[in-house]
């Protein structure tokens, strides 16, 4: 499986931004649990969102619930990742992330396939 995040950018703080991630190579007789993850400088990744293989259910980290919405289209193969009310602390490489299975694991070696990751830079 080939993930391809976009969509990362420079805005201030308040602001919002569209994360996609196109998936391409999976296995159509595999389930996907989706998610996206986060590692700002000198820390470690760390889980923001996922969601489970049609969509009906996601997880969010404390830290990004009410302001980001995790989505998948799996007729285009995309996962999208809105963030609004952006805050200099979400200032980060954003990842996608692709597990096999039914589970929305927030937990990093729980995943199978990584994109290479898009910044995000948010100024105050």
């Amino acid at each position: 499986v080939q993930l391809v995040e976009s969509g990362g950018g420079s805005v201030q703080a308040g602001g919002s931004l569209r994360l996609s991630c196109a998936a391409s190579g999976r296995d159509t007789s595999v389930t996907y649990t989706m998610g996206w993850f986060r590692q700002a400088p000198g820390k470690e990744r760390e889980f923001v969102a996922a969601v489970n293989w049609d969509g009906g259910s996601t997880k969010y980290a404390d830290s990004v619930k009410g302001r980001f919405t995790i989505s998948r289209d799996n007729a285009e193969n995309l996962v999208n990742l809105q963030m609004n009310n952006l805050k200099p602390e979400d200032t980060a490489v954003y990842y996608c992330a692709a597990n096999r299975g039914y589970r929305l694991p927030p937990i990093t070696w729980e995943y199978d396939y990584w994109g290479q990751g898009t910044q995000v830079t948010v100024s105050s």
